[in-house]
């Protein structure tokens, strides 16, 4: 084993393989693999083996995509087979809703050139016969997925980095990871030390343990899994000679369960409610090749559907039961990236889905270690996207949560309850009182709308518009006409200070810097010209600015400021960051009597011309020491009121005092996303991500090219002197009883003309057949790699996608925002846009102008 390596990836799962793999593939070549025991020895070489593109998260779902076409890769460079078992699947929907989430998944596919169908039940039986198709309402079809052999996949990324050059060291467990001042690691083995740039922490079930050698507790915890084989099946023998090909694979909601077809038998797992997790707090490092003891009782409720839902499985004798551990983050996404607060230190963990997901991870850290980003949007399995409320106790509870819903469906407006309340603010007693129906922001307890008095405050769930429409528009309605009040605690918050802070935020920022108690609002970008934060800044004082953004980012920006920290001598720097999470909260008060409301709880004048819009003051308010922005979401009259938690209650107390004779009212979330839509403004995370510029994301006048040398000038100057490829638009849509969620496709009437916004399909797929083993429609593996399915209906093309939306209250009009060709984004004619909601496509119309006071009078009055 050598002393020296550029980086040392520590694990020999799939995971690590594929890591090792891309960096070696990337161009380095200095780098070792070093595993406890055997390749595969974790949870690798139990796995089902399974591997699909389908994912909640379309960016995920990408990389998914990329897995797959990956394996043909390893297995040519290798030599190793990876066993592809390119079968196709269907996911069998049993009632009307899980119908629904088919309908929204297909959608998603269509943009991202995703080969899928919707199909009966008949149909799905054509190819699965096991099944009783009477039991379902429809299902859906994608080519894209089968199953492989673990062992020998993992072993051909292995074979794979080695001809690249790579070294891997068996039987040689990790004890100690310590780093020098320079940031050079020293991984310490039981043969030695290895002194290295990087470190890459892929070690699966013990990836806690590796990652409390560094001090971090990472957000994940092993599960037990069980799955059986069935002794050969005459029916399976039969189909796989009359019709020449093996069974697909089929996911039943209803039942938790997934089937395909092993060897003449059938393989049958369940993510059972009655989940058990393994080794919670500490793994034990002498577990290796072993399995866990069989509970067939636990899964007794999930196979009695099954067997119900697929009688021909319940006559097959039980060969085996397999049951092994595998580690799950909170929202079950992988845990990627590098750790914010350390140098150089990257984890690539919790892949559950390792052979779905494991060569798009590798890619994307191979990238992100390389190339300073990892290519793609990974925020949806970034590590920094949990905060410090992410304990080992709240893990498990979510966790479990997550494996016991793996195979159900999550309506947009539903709040799931483990581990609920983490953080609370002092109002959040007071908030209940006041019937609000809570939901989780990061961690902490926000309300989402009100209930009228005298009803249950509660959700009922739905992809329809449900029990909250009608208070949000209340709320929404009074606050536009009169005043209203919400909660901003769950806004992230930060102060920048100390010589030299306004020159760092220049560098950081496109937007120049505000005067002495002004603000002003910037996004931030990456070297490639891509948006990474969307920012309201205030300064405060002389080398002191108060900033706010996304709670949901706090980490993400965390790991960027500091790592572009400016270095005044070895590792010290005078500019100071502070991140207040909640040691600073807030209110927000809006509508055309805030000013009047806020001018009888201060002692200063709030005029048109002593605040005006943009400023930034520290005063009392309610007799509690606060900072105020004349600013808000909601594009009215209004204020952001920050102050410390100790004096929460007494100026929301104030504030419901001094509002009576205005008529306030208190509002949610939902309501304040309402009224941001009527404005035209974009959301981070939904609008603004890393695969979107500034200028293709409507950020144009925050960019101030000609200001200083910004991270990412450049990129944004060529984008702005070529012009942007996409822009975000504002659309009206003639929706029905359903309103966009996020991520449904845009149709556009452009007849054959290409815009070259489609994504291209996968580069192939799995022919489906009908009972008589005919091709069905045209889904040869040919046509999947040279043309895309689904998103062609005469002159009709999808063009774009939705980012999010909703109903605008005030306006009464269901709104969304979304991005298409830049050569389409003024044209404002109508049946040009068509959006898909639910499976039915609805007239669209984009709105250039917000719907809502589009000269911006009403918040500068």
């Amino acid at each position: 084993m050598k002393s020296h390596a550029k980086a040392v990836v520590i694990g020999g799962g799939v995971v690590g393989c594929s890591v090792l793999y891309h960096l070696a593939k990337a161009g380095w070549t200095d780098i070792m693999l070093i595993e406890r025991s055997e390749l595969t020895s974790g949870s690798s070489w139990h796995a089902a083996g399974g591997f699909h593109t389908l994912n909640g998260d379309p960016n995920v779902a990408k990389l998914q995509a990329y897995t797959v076409q990956l394996y043909r890769e390893i297995e040519a460079l290798s030599g190793q087979s990876c066993s592809l078992h390119l079968t196709g699947g269907v996911m069998m929907a049993d009632t009307p809703e899980r119908m629904d989430f088919l309908r929204l998944a297909h959608a998603k596919g269509r943009y991202l050139g995703m080969d899928t169908e919707l199909i009966t039940p008949s149909e799905a039986k054509a190819m699965f016969p096991l099944m009783d198709e009477t039991n379902f309402v429809g299902a859906m079809w994608d080519p894209v997925e089968g199953h492989l052999d673990p062992s020998g996949t993992t072993h051909a990324y292995a074979k794979a980095a080695r001809k690249l050059g790579a070294e891997i060291v068996l039987r040689n467990r990790v004890v100690e990871l310590t780093q020098e001042v320079d940031g050079t690691w020293n991984v310490v083995t039981e043969q030695g030390t290895v002194k290295a740039e990087h470190v890459v922490n892929c070690g699966g079930l013990w990836a806690r343990e590796i990652g409390r050698m560094v001090g971090v507790e990472l957000p994940l915890l092993a599960m037990e899994h069980m799955y059986l084989l069935t002794e050969p099946m005459p029916e399976v023998e039969e189909f796989n000679k009359s019709t020449g090909r093996e069974m697909i694979g089929v996911m039943d909601f209803k039942g938790e369960i997934y089937t395909r077809q092993e060897r003449n038998g059938i393989l049958l797992g369940t993510y059972e409610k009655a989940c058990k997790p393994w080794s919670p707090v500490n793994t034990p490092w002498d577990f290796g090749h072993d399995l866990l003891q069989p509970d067939i009782d636990r899964i007794a409720p999930s196979l009695e559907i099954g067997f119900k839902h697929f009688p021909g499985i319940e006559k097959a004798g039980i060969k085996q039961i397999i049951n092994g551990p595998f580690t799950f983050a909170l929202d079950g996404n992988p845990l990627v990236g590098p750790v914010q607060g350390l140098t150089n230190f990257w984890c690539a963990c919790a892949v559950m889905a390792g052979f779905s997901q494991g060569g798009g991870v590798g890619l994307a850290l191979s990238n992100w270690m390389v190339h300073g980003d990892p290519g793609f949007d990974v925020w949806g399995m970034d590590v920094a996207r949990f905060g410090e409320w992410a304990t080992l106790r709240y893990t498990n509870a979510k966790v479990r949560e997550n494996y016991s819903r793996r195979f159900s469906i999550r309506f947009p407006n539903e709040e799931l309850p483990a581990a609920r309340p983490a953080q609370t603010t002092a109002l959040y007693d007071t908030m209940l009182a006041n019937n609000a129906v809570m939901g989780d922001s990061w961690g902490l307890e926000t309300p989402l709308w009100f209930a009228p008095k005298g009803t249950e405050p509660k959700d009922i769930v739905s992809f329809h518009r449900s029990n909250d429409f009608g208070p949000i528009g209340e709320e929404v309605r009074a606050t536009r006409e009169k005043v209203g009040v919400t909660e901003i605690a769950n806004f992230a918050k930060y102060e920048v200070s100390g010589p030299g802070s306004e020159d760092f935020l220049n560098r950081l920022m496109t937007n120049r810097m505000p005067k002495t108690g002004r603000i002003v609002l910037t996004p931030m970008l990456n070297e490639f010209g891509r948006l990474i934060g969307d920012f309201t800044i205030a300064k405060a004082g002389e080398e002191r600015f108060m900033i706010w953004s996304s709670s949901a980012a706090q980490k993400y920006h965390m790991r960027w400021f500091e790592n572009h920290l400016p270095k005044d001598g070895p590792g010290t720097s005078q500019v100071r960051i502070h991140r207040f999470d909640q040691t600073l909260v807030g209110l927000s008060i809006a509508g055309p009597k805030s000013r009047d409301l806020l001018q009888k709880l201060v002692d200063v004048d709030i005029s048109t011309k002593a605040f005006r819009f943009m400023d930034f003051r520290e005063m009392a308010v309610g007799g509690a020491p606060c900072m105020v922005n004349r600013i808000t979401y909601t594009g009215d009259l209004g204020y952001e009121i920050w102050m410390a938690p100790a004096y929460q209650r007494l100026v929301y107390k104030a504030i419901k005092d001094a509002g009576e004779e205005f008529g306030l009212v208190d509002f949610g979330m939902r309501a304040l996303l309402s009224m941001r839509l009527e404005k035209n403004f974009p959301t981070w995370f939904r609008e603004l991500r890393p695969i979107y510029g500034p200028f293709e994301g409507a950020m144009d006048r925050f960019v101030k090219l000609e200001k200083n040398d910004f991270i990412g000038r450049d990129a944004a100057a060529r984008e702005q002197a070529e012009g942007p490829k996409l822009r975000r638009v504002s659309f009206i849509v003639d929706a029905a009883d359903a309103d966009v969620m996020g991520d449904e496709p845009i149709w556009a009437k452009v007849g054959g003309k290409d815009y070259g916004t489609v994504e291209k399909p996968h580069g192939y797929g799995a022919p489906r057949f009908d009972a008589d083993g005919k091709e069905v429609r045209g889904s040869s593996a040919a046509e999947g790699a040279s043309a895309v399915r689904g998103i062609v209906d005469g002159d009709w093309r999808v063009v774009g996608w939705v980012t999010s939306g909703g109903y605008a209250h005030y306006i009464k009009k269901s709104m969304a925002q979304g991005y298409v060709p830049a050569a389409l984004a003024a044209d404002e004619s109508a049946g040009l846009f068509e959006i898909e909601i639910l499976g039915s496509r609805r007239p669209a119309r984009i709105n250039v102008e917000p719907p809502f006071d589009p000269s911006g009078e009403k918040m500068r009055a």
